[in-house]
């Protein structure tokens, strides 16, 4: 099992956002990712959202950085770590604007990038950017289909439902051809389109039980038995611990080796701290502790 952050201060989530986040920025930012890269983490995650209904933001959050220019910003200050877009709403962009941006960082990053795309679930960003709402789930698919065939090809052709494109040139492309591309969402529709197009699933808004059924659900399919390379399963524990406290230590290790049973290859870790400081310690104590008992 490989471990992750679910990267603090890019968003501000009622849920799990500390005080000390509010008024944090790209210093404390470089200071967690530079920590995370030298102790071996395995990526980093950045989410996005154009713009945040007021209404919606005490249930969501406000604050999310755009994960482009974050993730760039990432790269040039970390040198092994995995740039994760967790989750691009990906009927917001043509796929060849995908290809040709993320494209960019993967070469410039050394082909560090995970593409986590969905299918976007905020009706009222979806209508203020003009881009159908109802009609989103086949043009998604579409989508991932063509962000496949477009990555890392300098003269990339396809031919699909929603998306066409031949005869031009995208350059700099991606160096990994094949970039991995995890799939969002939380429904047994999300994990299909996963096992059928994608790399990975990386759920949000789950409990463990909840998973746990989803998982055994699509394990047991004809889907699954056919897949030549294993799916990655992407897991978000949902209770906030510190690992630097024994007892937190203990729970947190008894729920990762919990969700490592019901499926999940790669974790995205959150902590509950007080400072950038603390958020760094309790990194160290972790790679140090639990990651070499768990991987």
């Amino acid at each position: 099992m490989r471990f992750g952050l679910a990267t603090p201060v890019v968003t501000c989530h009622p849920d799990h956002a500390a005080a000390w986040e509010r008024d944090a920025g790209p210093e404390e930012l470089v200071r967690i990712a530079k920590a995370a890269d030298a102790l071996g983490y395995h990526h980093l995650t950045c989410s996005e959202h154009v713009a945040i209904p007021r209404d919606v933001v005490p249930v969501r959050g406000g604050r999310y950085y755009d994960p482009l220019a974050t993730l760039a910003f990432l790269a040039a200050h970390t040198t092994r770590i995995r740039l994760v877009t967790h989750v691009l709403v990906l009927p917001y962009h043509h796929p060849l604007a995908i290809a040709k941006r993320y494209g960019t960082l993967d070469r410039l990053s050394g082909g560090r990038v995970i593409l986590g795309v969905g299918v976007g679930t905020l009706e009222e960003e979806f209508r203020l950017l003009g881009i159908d709402f109802r009609g989103r789930g086949t043009t998604y698919e579409d989508a991932i289909r063509a962000v496949r065939a477009a990555f890392g090809r300098p003269e990339p052709a396809y031919a699909g439902t929603h998306h066409r494109f031949d005869g031009h040139v995208v350059d700099p492309c991606g160096v990994q051809h094949d970039v991995p591309i995890w799939l969002g969402g939380r429904t047994a529709r999300s994990l299909r389109r996963a096992l059928a197009l994608g790399d990975g699933w990386v759920p949000f808004g789950l409990g463990r039980d909840a998973l746990g059924g989803l998982i055994a659900r699509a394990a047991a399919s004809t889907a699954w038995a056919e897949r030549r390379v294993p799916l990655d399963i992407v897991l978000t524990p949902d209770r906030l611990l510190d690992p630097l406290v024994a007892s937190d230590r203990q729970a947190l290790e008894d729920d990762l080796r919990r969700y490592r049973d019901i499926g999940a290859t790669a974790v995205n870790l959150r902590f509950r701290h007080r400072s950038v400081e603390h958020y760094v310690e309790q990194l160290g104590a972790f790679a140090a502790t639990l990651a070499p008992r768990l991987a």
